[in-house]
């Protein structure tokens, strides 16, 4: 039984919203950092106090709060606590086997998504769980380790380019999930290149293991499937209006963002049809393979079988046999059966059977 199975078990009989670190621990120890920040100003800190916290709570500026790492239960609560943040919510942060989905309370809104990268040497999906929360004027971000996703958006933040300095945390929230999404067209490349090579490998030598990894590809593109549809309904309610949260300013970029979901899903439909087609090839050429063997053992039984006649007739040993009493029978009888071995090979080649 794996952990994260055992772990379930373990949240039997809790009452709703008691927190339970499903999944694995990926860092010694919890880190936050914030970045408060407007048109004119950035502030940040990476070992935050109880008094950055209330300030940024109350700050009319944006406030970013990003929290990596989740086996820390006590911090997660007090944080939570400390936001009011609901306790349904904050066990769902802690559960890193949600699938993606978005969830509305008085206070907040909460966002699930999932970051894909690509084990190459392992041929394997890795997948780590997100939590976006974003409320009057702040944005907390969760995460399961230290690997940083969003670095691109601390550097536009310090640099002060472009819009995100100007709009909201609405703004944020949709500049995080954008990040999340262009990872998925890193991961798509990724795939596209392991895709060719296999399909190299199926057209020149393929074997049991070529299979393999063709069905391999075709489990982790449905997984891929299963976890991106979510992502797309959550994506079309917040460009749908339907939450307060999303300012009629910021609607537009998240319905590009639903496109680029959209784009995702096609990709990966035309690799599932495209894999599909490499199992019926690797089929066809299994079976192409062992209907030529099969010919080629069919022609030489063939070649062998007048040869096989002749043995056996000489073979009885009756006393009165043409040329069994001549010191030439043995040769003669050896050139008959060359001969004939020849002139059938002649034969099946000017058919082109062969």
């Amino acid at each position: 039984m794996s952990l994260e199975i055992e772990k379930d078990f373990s949240k039997v009989g809790l009452p709703p919203g008691t927190l339970v670190h499903v999944g694995d621990q990926k860092v010694d120890q919890v880190q936050i950092s914030i970045m408060d920040y407007d048109a004119t100003k950035l502030w940040e800190s990476e070992v935050p106090s109880l008094e950055d916290y209330m300030s940024s709570k109350n700050s009319p500026s944006v406030t970013w709060i990003s929290v990596n790492g989740l086996h820390d239960l006590e911090r997660i609560e007090e944080m939570g606590q400390f936001f009011d943040l609901h306790p349904l919510l904050l066990e769902d942060v802690v559960h890193t086997e949600q699938r993606p989905k978005m969830d509305e309370f008085e206070e907040h809104l909460y966002c699930v998504v999932k970051v894909w990268l690509y084990d190459k040497m392992n041929h394997q999906i890795q997948e780590e769980q997100i939590s976006l929360i974003l409320g009057n004027n702040f944005v907390i971000s969760f995460s399961e380790d230290q690997k940083d996703f969003f670095d691109p958006i601390r550097k536009r933040l310090r640099k002060g380019k472009g819009r995100i300095r100007k709009m909201g945390a609405d703004y944020l929230l949709y500049a995080l999930l954008d990040i999340v999404i262009d990872n998925y067209f890193v991961l798509l490349k990724q795939l596209e290149e392991v895709v060719e090579e296999t399909e190299d490998e199926l057209m020149n030598q393929p074997s049991s293991m070529t299979l393999q990894q063709i069905y391999q590809l075709k489990k982790q593109t449905l997984l891929l499937s299963r976890l991106i549809h979510p992502l797309e309904e959550v994506l079309r309610k917040l460009m749908g209006g339907e939450t307060e949260w999303i300012a009629d300013t910021t609607v537009l970029y998240f319905r590009d963002l639903h496109d680029h979901c959209k784009r995702v899903t096609d990709t990966l439909n035309s690799y599932r049809d495209i894999l599909s087609g490499m199992v019926e090839m690797y089929l066809s050429l299994m079976s192409n393979r062992t209907n030529d063997v099969m010919k080629m053992l069919a022609i030489i039984a063939t070649i062998f079988m007048p040869l096989t006649f002749i043995a056996g007739i000489y073979g009885m040993n009756f006393e009165h046999m043409p040329e069994l009493k001549s010191s030439w029978g043995y040769p003669i009888i050896l050139t008959l059966m060359a001969l004939v071995g020849i002139g059938m090979s002649w034969y099946i080649k000017s058919r082109k059977w062969l």
